[in-house]
């Protein structure tokens, strides 16, 4: 028995209940994993909220976690038991213990701690894909990072200044702008007290961005679209504030010929060898000490309606994860 978090119908924090649930013995191709930390991701809230559909009720919350191998399902010949690994993956973190397809596990290195690890699965292969596949980021670029103290923003900021990237990010508050400069931003937007758009045209003199990465949503778009030189890219990859609504494709010809796209790491990372190589990539950047994982605290599993409140209402920074 392991103690699980169970959501039997979606709705506000506390439909998140607390049991004890047997775990399955992990059948071909599988691992039994059993948390040391687990992650935690606005994608959660979508999910317990019902903004994002479940395939059946109840389920179990979250997408990543790190812990070690307790159990081998047959034909598994890449792991052994005692294996510290890591995963970002299908619904079922939020547990003490979960089996969980083989493919999807990667190694942990001894330099990576398991509250990092859990921290980092779901945001640093994020971060990976954005700034070195959507959109290869080089020495001399101009990127614009919404929400950057957020989770995926401060980890975005710090891998771009490392890639000699002049990053401008936008906060809502000025404790926010103090941990998004300290992490890279060279520029900080208020944007609760400033037109962002305005600001990034005289931060560049004109000239505007090459990316603009926007994790928010409804919220700042259109306005990211005006803060991209002609040809830039526009990159949604997540909804903060409610979903972009249906648009003229048009607009994007009258605002300079701007490419968008709204890109996945469930895409990025399908091929085995795929996630093996970014998570090399992640662990590397974490290690050599350019990218310090921003942990805003660690919670007992007990308390998730708790986070999930923090969560939402805007008052973390940096990542928490819960602790079994």
């Amino acid at each position: 028995m392991t103690k699980t978090v169970r959501v039997f119908e979606t709705g506000e924090p506390e439909v998140m209940r607390i049991e004890d649930i047997a775990v399955p013995s992990p059948a071909r191709g599988e691992v039994l994993v059993r948390h040391h930390a687990i992650g935690v991701n606005f994608i959660d809230i979508y999910f317990r909220s019902g903004s994002y559909p479940v395939s059946s009720l109840p389920f179990t919350p979250g997408n990543e976690g790190a812990g070690e191998i307790i159990g081998l399902g047959a034909g598994v010949t890449n792991f052994k038991l005692g294996d510290r690994v890591a995963y970002v993956s299908t619904l079922g973190a939020y547990a003490g213990e979960r089996v969980i397809a083989a493919d999807r596990v990667v190694k942990l290195p001894k330099s990576i701690s398991y509250e990092a690890a859990a921290a980092i699965m779901l945001k640093g292969l994020t971060a990976q894909y954005l700034l070195r596949q959507t959109f290869r980021v080089k020495p001399g670029n101009t990127i614009l990072v919404q929400a950057a103290a957020g989770g995926v923003g401060l980890i975005l900021c710090q891998w771009a200044k490392a890639l000699g990237t002049t990053v401008i990010g936008t906060v809502g508050s000025p404790e926010k702008a103090k941990l998004a400069k300290k992490a890279g931003a060279k520029h900080v937007i208020l944007y609760r007290e400033e037109d962002f758009s305005a600001r990034v045209k005289e931060i560049t003199k004109g000239k505007l961005c090459d990316v603009v990465y926007d994790g928010v949503g409804k919220a700042t778009f259109p306005a990211s679209l005006d803060c991209l030189r002609p040809l830039g890219l526009f990159v949604s990859f997540g909804s903060a504030s409610g979903p972009i609504e249906a648009f003229n494709l048009g607009l994007l010809s009258t605002k300079g010929s701007l490419f968008a796209t709204r890109p996945s790491l469930h895409t990025y990372s399908a091929k085995r060898a795929d996630l093996e190589k970014m998570a090399r990539e992640l662990f590397r950047v974490v290690a050599s000490g350019a990218v310090k994982i921003p942990l805003h605290g660690a919670a007992p599993l007990d308390d998730v309606a708790n986070v999930h409140r923090a969560l939402e209402s805007r008052e973390t920074t940096g990542a928490t994860v819960l602790l079994p």
